[in-house]
């Protein structure tokens, strides 16, 4: 038997989470046993260069939780313009794709005070960041996990991609 549109439709919105949420979702995927893979970004326009970020990042452990800036922090960090699409949207997005557990938006300009609070088993960064400059990368290696830089896919930005459709 097919789920209805509806349970689907709740299924993935029960992915878009606050820290209350989150923390009850922690306890019954079990934290103690399950690795937790945490990455972050804007996500934007979603293209083949996030893909293979978010499936990089799952394969890596048991749980994956994203977190998204905000609509405000995304306006800070790159400009009036953006981003293209409103947090809901990208949430939504991000919700819908089957490696995904969990959607988390911060408010902050880095996910630093989530990762203090989450203290995910493996942080995982796309490949135009060094281990020095990923934020959170300290709390990580202190408990004992590992950070994880996935090779940048060439020739996909989500800059360049909107560079490209206004011309």
């Amino acid at each position: 038997m097919s789920e209805t549109p509806q349970t689907f439709r709740n299924r993935i919105e029960s992915k878009l989470m606050n820290k209350t949420t989150l923390g009850r979702q922690l306890l019954i995927w079990d934290f103690r046993t399950a690795k937790i893979v945490f990455t972050n970004g804007c996500f934007d326009l979603l293209h083949d260069g996030h893909l293979d970020l978010l499936i990089k990042a799952k394969e890596a452990g048991d749980k994956l939780i994203v977190g998204l800036n905000s609509d405000a922090s995304v306006k800070r960090l790159k400009g009036e313009s953006r981003p293209v699409k409103n947090e809901s949207s990208r949430a939504m997005q991000l919700a819908v794709l089957q490696m995904v557990d969990a959607v988390i938006l911060f408010e902050e300009d880095t996910p630093q005070e989530l990762i203090e609070w989450l203290q995910p088993d493996i942080l995982v960064k796309g490949g135009d960041y060094n281990p020095e400059t990923i934020v959170g990368a300290d709390i990580v290696k202190a408990k004992g996990g590992e950070v994880l830089i996935v090779p940048t896919v060439e020739g996909f930005s989500t800059s360049a991609l909107i560079e490209q459709l206004k011309s």
